[in-house]
């Protein structure tokens, strides 16, 4: 039954006929057909409006999380609790041999690197007469990897320039466009606090508070800036690690770490950690939540319009019940009758269905070119699969909205319906 009704539609919107029919029953019925179609239409708008929102709210958040997604961060804070006959107020710093320990102890993690700030005005940087205030920072090799720097010319900075103490830099996009200009950078000397630093690398990264900074040998800074083996933070990857087993590790790693520096396990001040992983996965979570339910209201916002046309179809159907009792009287099919009424709604729903997506896609594009990006909400959209299925479930709403109308207006009695009129 189902495949000869889908034939007779197919059939039916191969008639001109009919679709001359149709037309003309929507003309006569202008205010009933506007009213129809407008809440397919505002149902498939407000769709997209929340999806949209939600990617563009999800690429904002996401965008943050620029650094590997399996980093680990560590760093020192103060003693907030008595320990091993330490006062509280105590200063947590690390230094090269926690590196030497973590790398010892814990096979499973990539990348261990140290990272020394140097922050201030002590810390000038010029090439030739052009001086800028940015950020330097001493690091060991894996901290590149950790930071998910995309390198644009030269090279980045490898283990021969940590041993032998080498003078270089990788400097980011805003440094070389500061300093150099339309320069090549690659192979010129800038100055650090007067210290000559040879550029082998300029590098890019989708936060321009990152592109600011310039990258040095952690070796060289300990050497040349602050004498001796203190390093600010530790970072790693951990690997294929799963979130649960990420978390287990740095428990471990702190708990061996506060025992190191006695002290005591349970004071959260005294050594600061960010898993990044634990964090990307909550986030992508709560998205997924938050997609469904956004999901959930705009497809119960388009049901209330398929409920709306099928209302209207039956009210249709009562209008033209002595029609349809003629057209049977005069050979018509249950199956052409059922197929005129599906026809219909499913051309009042597709118009107005793919008028009320492409309005809504039109929208969150205007939106996208004028709205500035934020660390919250940037580049709405939908995706290009889900509106696909937009449209597919468009004609399945259409088909779904005549049936039971169609269904009705098949059932009619010639002679019933002549008598009750």
């Amino acid at each position: 039954m189902k495949k000869n009704t889908n034939r007779t539609i197919v059939l039916d919107m191969l008639d001109l006929g009919v679709w001359q029919e149709i037309l003309s029953t929507m003309r006569k019925n202008k205010l009933r057909t506007f009213l129809t179609s407008f809440s397919v239409f505002w149902g498939i708008f407000i769709l997209m409006i929340l999806l949209g929102s939600g990617t563009g709210l999800q690429k904002g958040v996401m965008h943050n999380f620029s650094d590997a997604m399996n980093s680990v961060w560590l760093w020192g804070g103060r003693t907030t609790i008595a320990h091993a006959g330490y006062n509280t107020g105590r200063q947590i710093s690390f230094k090269n041999d926690d590196l030497e320990f973590i790398s010892n102890h814990y096979e499973a993690l990539e990348n261990i690197s140290g990272r020394i700030n140097l922050w201030g005005g002590a810390y000038s940087t010029n090439y030739r007469n052009e001086y800028g205030d940015f950020g330097i920072q001493a690091i060991n090799v894996g901290f590149q990897t950790t930071e998910n720097l995309k390198l644009t010319s030269g090279r980045l900075l490898n283990f021969i320039d940590i041993e032998k103490y080498r003078k270089v830099a990788i400097i980011g996009r805003i440094v070389k466009e500061r300093l150099f200009k339309e320069e090549n950078p690659v192979g010129k000397y800038v100055n650090i606090n007067k210290i000559p630093f040879l550029v082998v690398g300029v590098f890019d990264d989708v936060h321009d508070g990152e592109v600011e900074r310039l990258y040095i040998p952690i070796s060289v800074a300990q050497k040349t800036f602050r004498p001796g083996t203190q390093i600010g933070t530790m970072t790693f990857t951990c690997g294929d690690l799963s979130v649960k087993e990420s978390e287990a590790l740095l428990e471990d790693i702190k708990v061996k770490l506060a025992n190191k520096h006695k002290v005591d396990p349970e004071d959260q001040s005294a050594l600061g950690s960010f898993n990044a992983l634990k964090e990307y996965k909550q986030m992508q979570a709560l998205f997924a939540g938050i997609k469904l339910f956004v999901g959930i209201i705009g497809v119960f916002t388009l049901i209330a319009g398929i409920v709306g046309v099928s209302n209207i179809m039956l009210i249709v159907v009562k209008e033209r019940t002595k029609e349809f009792g003629i057209r049977k009287a005069l050979g018509a099919t249950p199956r052409s009758i059922i197929g005129l009424i599906i026809l219909e709604a499913l051309i009042i729903t597709s118009i107005a269905g793919y008028l009320g997506m492409l309005s809504g896609i039109s929208l969150l594009e205007l939106i996208a070119k004028n709205m500035p990006a934020s660390e919250f909400f940037r580049n709405p959209g939908v995706d290009f699969n889900i509106a696909i299925g937009s449209a597919i479930l468009i004609a399945l709403a259409g088909m779904l909205a005549g049936f039971v109308p169609a269904r009705r207006a098949s059932r009619i009695k010639p002679i019933v319906a002549l008598h009750d009129e």
